[in-house]
């Protein structure tokens, strides 16, 4: 499949919300994009309780744009630009922001949104709107699929579904950590977590292993001493505790401050620096979660894109600004594969995708329009990431 040069381009920024961001003036390269803009649609959470996952994505975008642009733009000469509105973490917003972006004749494509419940909210308009539609860093399974379960021709995403997440994090408890016998934690109040939880479980016990027991906490909860004191009378080798950082940093404080030194495994959601805080890095021992991206599994796209993020933010990218870098770099690249704004034939493009080097790594787009790429593991020692490896699922 052949790939335009925009897959080794890297770019970053942070547009207000509901502005548009044009194309960066000052000084520039001699290829300067000079023709028409051509303007992409954003409907991210850059407030509320998801802001976390977004505004770094948004950055990302706008150092893309930055990039693009000063090395000639896409489909010979055209300045990108970005139409970024916020729906602050809210499915109503959502839908109404959905619904502007897929009636704005400029739009040619959108990003986002990021949370699965506002995606879910906003789907219908996605569906029934031609506009290509790729979301960063949605995790929930089935969301790019109709009522029928075939996918949504014009909706693709660059992050794997929660449920390839919790069978690799079975595997890896099982086969890399040894534990036989683990305990299960779960937010019920939360689709995520139970997801997880549920492929979890199902791969595990696949593989010969046992969950002792399951403990339940509900999103927005901050005082886990009972559940951490009915977690010290279960005998297990591991916690598998799937959840948002907001709630499992603070079970991980809990749980330590307590003497429980089992290791614990999560997911995505604990890619924050917040987890640690909440934590305290003193407690953030023998941690171990999937996620997408970690700087140290270099490759050459992910090393060029951590310096040029680094050196116009002064911060190293999280997951979430290298999955939002991967959706508008894989977006771009559909667009000048299909070598028109016409969105059908991007749509085409997109799906047709083989061997795209990203920043999260190299993947191609299967039949249900979600990535086919590895996990990643990383393993936290006093707050920091010691180890990155790679879980391949058979």
């Amino acid at each position: 499949m052949k790939h335009s040069k925009l897959k080794t381009l890297l770019l970053t920024g942070l547009a207000l919300a509901g502005t548009v961001l044009a194309p960066l003036s000052g000084s520039v390269s001699a290829q300067e994009a000079t023709g028409e803009s051509l303007l992409l649609g954003v409907n991210l959470e850059l407030t509320g309780a998801a802001a976390p996952y977004s505004v770094p994505a948004v950055e990302a975008f706008e150092l893309f744009v930055e990039q693009v642009n000063a090395s000639g733009g896409v489909l010979d000469g055209r300045p990108l630009e970005l139409l970024v509105l916020d729906n602050k973490t809210d499915t109503t917003e959502g839908v109404s922001l959905q619904t502007r972006l897929a009636d704005d004749d400029r739009v040619v494509a959108n990003l986002g949104p990021n949370a699965s419940g506002v995606v879910n909210a906003a789907k219908p308009v996605i569906e029934t709107s031609s506009k290509p539609t790729v979301l960063p860093a949605t995790t929930g399974d089935g969301l790019t699929l109709n009522a029928d379960g075939v996918a949504v021709t014009n909706l693709f995403r660059t992050a794997y579904e929660d449920s390839y997440q919790g069978t690799a994090g079975a595997v890896y408890v099982h086969d890399t950590l040894e534990a036989k016998k683990t305990l299960l934690v779960v937010d019920n109040a939360l689709d995520y977590s139970q997801g997880l939880a549920d492929a979890f479980v199902k791969q595990y016990e696949s593989l010969g292993g046992e969950v002792v027991a399951t403990e339940a906490y509900s999103s927005g909860d901050t005082d886990f001493t009972a559940l951490a004191t009915k977690a010290l009378s279960y005998e297990y080798d591991a916690i598998y505790m799937p959840g948002y950082y907001t709630e499992t940093g603070l079970l991980v404080k809990a749980f330590r401050e307590l003497g429980i030194t089992q290791p614990v495994v999560g997911a995505d959601g604990y890619a924050s620096d917040t987890f640690v805080e909440l934590a305290g890095a003193e407690n953030t021992y023998d941690v171990h979660y999937t996620t997408h991206y970690d700087a140290s599994l270099e490759n050459e796209a992910s090393v060029a894109f951590a310096e040029a993020y680094e050196e116009k933010f002064g911060k190293a990218p999280d997951t979430f600004a290298a999955l939002g870098y991967d959706a508008i770099s894989f977006l771009v690249d559909g667009i000048e594969r299909a070598g028109s704004t016409d969105p059908e034939a991007i749509s085409q493009a997109l799906a047709e995708t083989v061997d795209f080097v990203g920043v999260t790594g190299t993947f191609s787009i299967n039949e249900e329009h979600n990535p086919v790429k590895p996990a990643i593991m990383v393993t936290l020692e006093a707050g920091a990431v010691v180890n990155a490896q790679e879980v391949v699922v058979e």
